[in-house]
């Protein structure tokens, strides 16, 4: 009994290349049989094992090995890695621009605004005003008519002595183009002026619609600068200039408070042999104006200082009622070749007052104490070119810039 629940035991679990054992007899026939029974265990066997090497093989993968360290001059990586910036607070703040999101007038915001809302949110008053243009003449005729509720006038050093009351006028340009603008007269004391004044501009009619016209109110005061109370600007693209029309705009402040004080246009020369510095005023335009009713009387002082002497003094012939001067009078001043580069020739547009002081009006200095890089160019090129003519304009700047830049401003009144 314990033998054969043993051979129970074993005979459980087979395996395929595992033959069930056989009782061992005596007999001759069982002898016979176990023969056969392993003749046909091993060609079980073999026939297993040639099945075996039949069987398909996996697929190979050709793995290369990965190389490590930096690759040769030769080499290049089949697919290079992008390299990424981390970006840092400071980083995106540095490209934050702030004037892209603010309010002011110079903003997008304005041109979804009504004249109303301007009106309601500056309060600078508005402007009337019209444009058409003549095809015949090839002309665009501004005609600026009348402006009300300007602000009271402000006063940024103190020196303003009427403070209820404004001198408007308007200053009209097609930009790009600011220089060869035009200005309508000054009223006296009033909030609500009328102009009536009409200007041209000599322009062809496709490039009129180019350009944007733009008014500025000026406030005028005889003894500080002139402040710029607000503006109005119009895309000529968008009205029918042909047909033409009036409007009245709200103005909105200007990035500009203080207009300019005009340009002036010089010509220099140098003689070597004769020792003589010769010197042009041609012409003068857009001089800020410093009398109320007739515009201005302007004239140029012209002043040689050698170092930090004053050596010479003269002056071209005052033109009256204008802003915009011509005079083509000519100067010569007697500088030797060793003294030239410590010379400096100042140049002061003043407004010809027969009552009480003459006017200033702007000034510059060329020379050793240039006043500015664009009057220290001129005098470079004129000392580059002897005995030929360079002509240059010039931006007029204060008598405060020009003194705080230039000693040569100090010494000359």
């Amino acid at each position: 009994m314990a033998g054969r629940s043993s051979d129970k035991d074993g005979d459980s679990v087979h395996t395929a290349s595992e033959v069930p054992l056989t009782p061992r007899t005596n007999s001759p026939d069982r002898r016979c049989s176990s023969s056969d029974t392993s003749k046909s265990t091993y060609s079980l066997t073999r026939r297993i094992s040639s099945l075996e090497s039949r069987r398909p093989s996996s697929p190979l993968i050709d793995i290369k090995p990965i190389e490590f360290g930096v690759l040769s001059a030769k080499k290049e990586p089949i697919q290079p890695s992008v390299l990424r910036r981390t970006y840092t607070p400071d980083d995106y703040f540095r490209k934050f621009e702030p004037q892209l999101y603010s309010l002011d007038s110079n903003s997008d915001d304005v041109d979804f605004l009504t004249d109303e809302e301007i009106l309601s949110k500056y309060q600078l008053g508005m402007l009337h005003f019209s444009t058409q243009y003549d095809l015949l003449h090839n002309h665009l005729t501004v005609r600026v008519i009348e402006a009300r509720d300007l602000p009271p006038p402000i006063s940024h050093d103190g020196s303003r002595q009427d403070m209820a009351h404004s001198n408007p006028y308007v200053k009209i340009c097609l930009l790009p183009d600011q220089k060869n603008s035009k200005q309508t007269g000054v009223k006296r004391k009033t909030q609500k002026p009328v102009f009536e004044e009409r200007y041209t501009f000599e322009i062809p009619f496709l490039e009129a619609q180019r350009r944007t016209l733009l008014l500025t109110v000026v406030d005028f005061d005889k003894f500080s600068r002139h402040c710029v109370i607000g503006k109005v600007s119009v895309p000529l693209c968008e009205v029918d200039l042909v047909k033409g029309g009036h409007w009245w705009k709200a103005l909105v402040p200007s990035s500009q408070n203080e207009v300019e004080l005009g340009e002036l246009l010089l010509s220099l020369n140098y003689l070597p042999s004769a020792g003589r510095l010769n010197v042009d005023v041609i012409r003068a335009k857009q001089l800020l104006q410093t009398d109320v009713s007739q515009g201005s009387d302007p004239f140029v002082k012209i002043q040689l200082v050698h170092g930090l002497k004053l050596v010479k003094t003269k002056k071209t012939s005052f033109l009256r009622g204008t802003i915009d001067p011509f005079y083509n009078e000519s100067f010569s001043f007697k500088v030797p070749q060793e003294e030239l580069e410590n010379a400096s020739l100042v140049f002061t547009v003043f407004g010809h007052n027969m009552k009480s002081s003459n006017d200033f009006i702007g000034r510059i200095v060329i020379g050793q104490y240039s006043s500015g890089p664009s009057e220290s160019n001129h005098w470079r090129r004129m000392l580059n070119t002897h005995r030929t003519a360079v002509e240059q304009w010039h931006s007029l700047r204060s008598r405060a810039e020009c003194d705080r830049v230039s000693p040569a401003s100090l010494e000359v009144t």
